[in-house]
């Protein structure tokens, strides 16, 4: 069995991903032989004890070419990562993309980068006959038209899909994909161990609260106004920031990317103050457990918030797309987004001064919801079990026919 994705590559919500489907495989299918084709290999071999394979042959794939050579050795590597994908996926019997936004194109998105993969292995699935399961992937419209070719066909030749909100769902089926037989269930971190509850803060005081940013440039079709839409992203959260800091209240920054390190360091640098510090996570686990001991969270990143929602934390979305407005809405904190791309501080004051007047409701309503969803994922790899792994998946219902 083989995972694919941009995985072990500073991407804490990738990486969370992974590890949710590796416990599921190591619950049920103890008997599988599992390795990776990934972007980080060395990181998803130390952290997780798989084998695995670098994703593309060119090494540079991520980085912009300039130079006549960058711009060859790009163009070979496609040629090569042809060969080297489907190589690999004949020698698997099955291959999981474990969640992820692999279906979308909310952050800017090269087509023949990471769409280009995804197209060479579910290509090569089809043709070799080995089945491709895209579990819990996130989808949204693609308005550039070569990257929304690659992603339609990745899913038409994928053997099976579930979806981790119905706005995805929704998208692959305006894109021409028959998605009837495709099924909605909660992001695969959901089903990640959770964390310890929270000491209570003593009364008449106030708790840390957890900001999580990131570098955050708007998506693939706000390209001529990135530098515009970081800019207010970056000071407006550094003002909001800066208030909370003037009432008092300890602030601990965090981030969900390597890339996000950056805007820690000019927020820190803006805001001089003891009361912010910055905090270096290395998993989803790390950021549950930071988010599980906060008071109140304000998150941009959509793995920041699920960790927020999944600790049941009082938590107020920075949006950057309708991802995460469906999944505030669905963990019933729909009225707490704000537009990440038009950070009014003044504004986002007032809604985390109302939210956290409703902190003590809201963690009873968090408690329900993550029950649900809890009892959703277990649906999900019940699924995943009767569509990868039938003769598995029989054997489970016998042995528990002859325990009943």
């Amino acid at each position: 069995m083989g995972v694919f994705g941009l995985l072990g590559s500073g991407n804490l919500g990738n990486d969370g991903s992974l590890e949710a489907v590796l416990g599921y495989l190591r619950a049920e299918h103890p008997e599988a032989v599992v390795d990776a084709l990934c972007g980080g290999p060395e990181v998803v071999t130390s952290r997780y004890g798989i084998p695995a394979t670098r994703l593309h042959w060119y090494r540079g794939e991520y980085r912009t070419a300039s130079r006549a050579g960058a711009i060859a050795a790009k163009g070979v590597g496609k040629l090569v990562d042809a060969v080297r994908t489907a190589a690999w996926v004949r020698r698997h019997d099955v291959v999981i993309v474990p969640g992820m936004g692999v279906l979308e194109a909310t952050l800017p998105l090269r087509p023949w980068g990471f769409p280009y993969a995804l197209f060479l292995l579910c290509a090569s699935g089809r043709l070799s006959g080995t089945r491709v399961a895209l579990v819990g992937v996130g989808a949204a419209a693609i308005g550039n038209r070569p990257t929304r070719a690659l992603v339609r066909w990745s899913a038409r030749l994928a053997a099976y899909r579930s979806y981790r909100d119905a706005l995805s769902r929704d998208a692959m089926r305006e894109m021409g994909v028959d998605t009837a037989r495709d099924e909605v269930y909660p992001d695969l971190a959901f089903a990640l161990p959770t964390p310890r509850p929270r000491a209570s803060t003593p009364p008449g005081s106030q708790g840390p609260v957890c900001v999580g940013v990131m570098d955050f440039h708007g998506g693939d079709d706000d390209r001529a106004r990135a530098e515009e839409i970081h800019r207010r992203y970056l000071d407006g959260t550094t003002r909001f920031v800066r208030a909370l800091v003037e009432d008092g209240r300890p602030v601990r920054l965090v981030t969900g990317d390597e890339c996000d390190a950056t805007v820690v360091a000019a927020i820190l640098d803006a805001v001089d103050s003891p009361l912010v510090t910055a905090v270096e996570a290395a998993s989803l686990a790390d950021l549950m457990k930071e988010m599980a001991a906060a008071d109140t969270v304000v998150a941009t990143r959509y793995h920041n918030l699920i960790c927020a929602l999944k600790a049941g934390t009082p938590t107020l979305a920075l949006s950057y797309a309708a991802k995460s407005d469906a999944l505030m809405a669905r963990m019933g904190l729909g009225a707490y987004c704000h537009p990440a791309r038009e950070v009014d501080a003044d504004r986002l004051l007032e809604q985390f001064r109302a939210l956290e007047k409703r902190s003590a409701e809201l963690r009873q309503t968090l408690a329900e919801k993550n029950l649900v969803t809890a009892r959703q994922l277990e649906h999900q790899f019940t699924a995943l079990t009767a569509a990868l792994f039938p003769a598995a998946d029989h054997a489970h219902a016998h042995a528990r026919q002859e325990a009943s």
